[in-house]
């Protein structure tokens, strides 16, 4: 009797530095499956709530799934060795990333994926939250080959008053958007709110983007957090089978 041997699964996770393309040393977790490749790399870009365990769990699952995925600490240079909350309010405090910041950033996580001999070439985005809008200015300033934003505000729209964050509408952007996206909503959200998501579809139709936006009739904002009361399982099982679907096709 013979038996098929087990598929080796064994993968790598750290705490490195990478340099943004402005030249910046920042902190970043990388995690990658310990094959000799090729595989495709996803840059994760954590969510307002910051550079969190949470964040680091879904950049380990990427690599489960075969890919080299790596997670920039955007809040490095304004809150150093802070605690990941102590991070949040301090960047909420001083409106939010800077889009030029954020774009160095992305780029020099997208060229450390590159980099690396495991690399097929091709590398995605993914954001959640504040993250997802970021993941959409990114596929529209930078080549990349893939992006999914996970409920983004303010792509469509600007911040309601008394709110912070010093971010505008960005969807002017799309005719710059360099790759197929995929966006996941809920439809109990208010920021992005149906309304937004309907218009980001209009503009993406007309400027001829290939996309795929669906939205959780049962779900609001941040479904995809495990750790918080707005988790919605079902949501969140079809949304990391999309994601993985999406990636699976592009990268």
């Amino acid at each position: 009797m013979t038996t098929t041997p087990a598929a080796y699964d064994a993968m790598m996770a750290e705490t490195t530095r990478i340099t943004s393309r402005r030249g910046d040393e920042i902190e970043a977790y990388l995690a990658r499956p310990l094959v000799p490749g090729p595989v495709g790399g996803i840059v994760v870009i954590h969510h307002m709530p910051g550079y969190d365990t949470e964040t680091k769990e879904i950049t380990r699952r990427f690599a489960a799934e075969g890919y080299a995925a790596l997670c920039p600490n955007l809040y490095s240079r304004q809150a150093p060795g802070a605690s990941p909350e102590d991070a949040a309010a301090v960047v909420r405090a001083a409106g939010g990333v800077p889009d030029e910041q954020l774009v160095d950033d992305v780029a020099g996580a997208a060229e450390t994926l590159r980099s690396l001999t495991s690399s097929n070439g091709r590398v995605g985005v993914i954001g959640y939250c504040s993250g997802g809008r970021q993941a959409f200015l990114a596929a529209c300033t930078l080549e990349l080959d893939a992006a999914v934003d996970c409920y983004g505000a303010f792509v469509v729209g600007s911040p309601p008053e008394g709110v912070p964050l010093k971010v505008g509408p960005i969807a002017h952007l799309a005719p710059q958007l360099s790759c197929p996206l995929l966006g996941l909503f809920g439809a109990e959200d208010s920021y992005p709110s149906p309304d937004h998501v309907a218009e980001l579809e209009k503009i993406l139709k007309e400027n001829g983007k290939p996309n795929e936006l669906h939205t959780y009739q049962d779900a609001g904002h941040a479904f995809f957090a495990v750790n918080r009361p707005n988790y919605r399982p079902e949501a969140a099982v079809d949304g990391w089978a999309r994601i993985l679907r999406w990636f699976g096709r592009h990268l």
